[in-house]
């Protein structure tokens, strides 16, 4: 069984048309996914651990890829540090489960 947040935000992801590949360590990103630069990082800032290394490191690297970061409303502090690592925006959890089509839509123009 799929979680429904989970379950929301890939069918909003499929309506989107856009291709999209899970990532949950910096070293085993897919080969096209540092090749072939994408449009867009998404990043679960709740993430057990190593979010804002990976922000840092993908900021580090020189490409000029946005990246957006989501988690709990109540998170302040966390959202500050993510916006100094490099996140080009941060939302709310709910906020970009509610937006993610039109993110996605974004990103491919």
């Amino acid at each position: 069984m799929i979680p429904y947040g989970k379950r929301k935000r890939e069918q909003r992801h499929g309506r989107a048309g856009a291709r999209a590949a899970l990532v949950k360590e910096l070293e085993r990103t897919p080969a096209g996914v540092r090749g072939d630069l994408p449009r867009l990082v998404v990043v679960d800032l709740n993430a057990r651990q190593g979010a804002l290394e990976a922000i840092e490191q993908l900021q580090r690297s020189g490409n000029p890829i946005p990246i957006i970061g989501f988690l709990s409303h109540v998170q302040t502090e966390l959202a500050q540090r993510a916006r100094a690592a490099g996140c080009k925006q941060v939302m709310p959890r709910s906020s970009f489960t509610m937006n993610l089509s039109d993110i996605l839509r974004q990103a491919k123009s």
